[in-house]
């Protein structure tokens, strides 16, 4: 998934941004209000994790701002505010839940799934094209008889392939979808990685479109 962080503490967004690239996730952080609302304007995002205590434009009014553009983003806000007031508040607002700091990263990322399961249609925990499968929880892909675990960035590039079967993603598509603004990307990133998928699962798991990008089979 493609994420936008908003928090104003260095040592928790670079944390984030850190366990959310573990995990195969994009991350890009901004640590100001009125840069999140930019950001969610130019970019396309798949969720945005949103602290409250932002200074001039605080998350409220970012939520409020998000979902005057967009009804469907999923918002987990993630704060330190634990008063139940805060809670419904910002739920009233708009947001898709709410995380109370210090939190477990492994529960951010399951409650993360969950609203990506939601605002997908049909929602499911497995993701298929074809005869591809992937497992978010357990990093797992399956195709036809094979199945085994992958790496992060290697399921985050079979994912970003198998949301939109049939359609070919360029290499920079790709690469949005797996790297933050603030990762480095080696020019054949994205050849390696569809090397050693083909390696796990064979040659006819991902197409080559000479010249455009590649695909995943619809089936």
């Amino acid at each position: 998934m493609r994420l936008l962080i908003v928090e104003d503490d260095r040592m928790i967004g670079e944390a984030l941004c850190q366990a959310l690239a573990d995990a195969g996730h994009a991350a890009d952080w901004v640590r100001e209000g009125g840069q999140a609302i930019l950001a969610v304007r130019d970019e396309r995002y798949d969720a945005l994790l949103l602290d409250l205590g932002l200074g001039k434009v605080d998350g409220t009014a970012v939520l409020r701002a998000v979902r005057e553009r967009d009804l469907v983003l999923p918002v987990i806000v993630v704060t330190a505010r634990d008063q139940v007031a805060s809670r419904i508040d910002v739920l009233d607002l708009g947001a898709d839940d709410y995380v109370v700091k210090p939190f477990d990263v492994q529960e951010l990322l399951a409650r993360l799934r969950a609203v990506a399961r939601r605002s997908s249609v049909p929602a499911a925990p497995t993701i298929r094209a074809g005869e591809l499968s992937l497992d978010p929880a357990s990093k797992e892909g399956s195709f036809r008889t094979v199945t085994c675990r992958l790496s992060a960035r290697e399921f985050a590039l079979l994912e970003a392939l198998a949301r939109r079967p049939g359609t070919i993603l360029s290499r920079p598509e790709i690469e949005a979808k797996i790297y933050g603004w603030n990762q480095d990307v080696e020019s054949n990133t994205v050849e390696v990685l569809v090397h050693c998928l083909r390696r796990k699962f064979g040659a006819d798991v991902i197409r080559t479109v000479r010249g455009a990008g590649y695909v995943v089979d619809r089936g």
